[in-house]
């Protein structure tokens, strides 16, 4: 079927309905000419008068939610929807299921931070890790169109208080963790976490709600569900012998009293948690047991999550971890398999929540043998406030700040001498850098990690 809504008038194809939105970056009303332009047959406004038929609101978000649930949620439900929400884990989580069903034979679709992917491969980058509505359903129904029978998605705390998933109910719906983020957008941690526990709201009648049981915020969302468990403590799928070395982990998990050995390329407890869902999901699917494992060994991480580049008798993470928690996680899993020293280069967003810079610059400087900060997204803030937040009250002298960020890069390699790790972190899959002017300039880690190798090499 086609989708002829839009709400960004750049997209507008002849025949198109136009739905003009009030939102921060602007009020689509400034665009209905150009939506008339790029071929508009129908303008949805809260005022004016145009040369083509046009429907007058009080609000044009109801309107579109309720033509996207009227028009296309019947196609939705024909669908398996997988939601994931937590604080860190969601794109992993999503990248792991997607990959599996796809090497299973069960055409899969995924929406978020890393992008929009078909069973072909990624399709497009995403702004956001959950879209505006109106995107959301065009990238669903183009999966629909395409034959894939699962959607898997990340369901963003501001995704769901923004209602950009209106309508969507979930047949999965997962919770990974709850730790301190976004707080400049819900201001309390309570409201974080009911903006995430609104997925859970909407699983349908059948499906199954998914929970890391660790969390002491699962409660959240233990909700009037058909809820499953799952974590270290008891649960009704427990991980119980845990180990790993460099290059994967190995443990064993319990439900019905069976357990079951399982060999992942992931590292980390944490890394169990995010695949154990993943069992769960296939294991309701009826996939035989010992193809599960036999999948899960296949797994890759995602682009920019622990993703490993070696150097002489050295390894080199890229990985978006950019909270506190995460920091702490990924920088200690790393530092566990490393025989040398480990050293970080990282950096605390601009615009975003600034309580959390105290406790990133702390886990940095307590774990690594020395840190260097350095900048990332600059946005609308001085990268020097930032550093001015992160360093107040510490008294840890392992660090230098370095705000050009490629020579950052370059410093964490020269520091390397024999069995040491660098972990580059807060970037991870993302491709470009928004410099001070706010222009978007190219920049991929990995590129620039291999082209400097390879200076020093030669």
């Amino acid at each position: 079927m086609n989708f002829n809504i839009k709400t960004d008038s750049r997209k507008v194809k002849k025949g198109d309905i136009f739905v003009a939105l009030k939102m921060p970056e602007g009020d689509g009303h400034d665009y209905i000419l150009k939506a008339i332009e790029n071929g508009a047959s129908k303008i949805v406004a809260t005022h004016g008068s145009y040369p083509v038929e046009t429907i007058i609101v009080d609000d044009t978000r109801k309107y579109l939610e309720d033509y996207l649930i009227k028009n296309y949620k019947k196609y939705l439900d024909e669908m398996t929807i997988i939601g994931f929400t937590g604080t860190n884990g969601k794109s992993t989580s999503v990248s792991l299921i997607y990959q599996a069903l796809n090497l299973l034979g069960i055409p899969t679709a995924s929406i978020g931070t890393i992008g929009y992917f078909t069973k072909e491969g990624k399709k497009c980058y995403l702004a956001n890790t959950s879209p505006d509505i109106c995107d959301t359903y065009e990238l669903i129904i183009n999966a629909y169109n395409e034959g894939h029978k699962v959607v898997a998605l990340e369901a963003s705390s501001q995704g769901l208080s923004d209602r950009r998933l209106e309508g969507i109910e979930y047949d999965y719906a997962i919770f990974s963790n709850l730790t301190r983020d976004h707080l400049d957008i819900h201001k309390t941690f309570e409201n974080y976490a009911l903006a995430k526990q609104i997925m859970f709201k909407r699983v349908k009648k059948n499906g199954k709600a998914i929970v890391n049981i660790d969390d002491e915020n699962s409660h959240y969302f233990l909700l009037d569900n058909n809820n499953i468990t799952f974590g270290f403590n008891k649960s009704d799928y427990q991980i119980t012998d845990f180990k790993m070395n460099i290059e994967g982990s190995n443990f064993k998990y319990k439900h019905n009293n069976k357990s079951t050995n399982v060999y992942t390329k992931l590292l980390g407890e944490y890394n169990a948690l995010n695949l154990l869902p993943i069992i769960i999901i296939l294991e309701d699917m009826k996939i035989e047991q010992n193809k599960i494992v036999e999948i899960i060994s296949k797994l890759d991480p995602p682009k920019g999550r622990i993703e490993r580049i070696k150097y002489k008798t050295n390894n080199i993470y890229i990985d978006y971890a950019h909270t506190p928690d995460g920091l702490e996680k990924v920088v200690s899993t790393i530092k566990r398999v490393t025989k040398g020293n480990t050293y970080v280069v990282f950096c605390c967003r601009a615009n975003r929540d600034v309580g959390r810079r105290k406790g990133m610059m702390q886990a940095a400087t307590d774990l690594a043998k020395y840190a260097i900060v350095t900048n990332d997204h600059i946005f609308k803030e001085d990268p020097m406030n930032v550093i001015k937040d992160m360093l107040e009250g510490l008294k840890n002298k392992n660090y230098e700040i370095i705000l050009d960020r490629k020579k950052a890069i370059y410093r964490g390699i020269d520091l390397l001498e024999d069995n040491d790790s660098l972990l580059i972190l807060g970037h991870g899959h993302e491709e470009v850098l928004i410099n001070e002017k706010h222009e978007k300039v190219p920049f991929i880690e990995k590129d620039i990690i291999l082209d400097y190798i390879k200076q020093k090499c030669n």
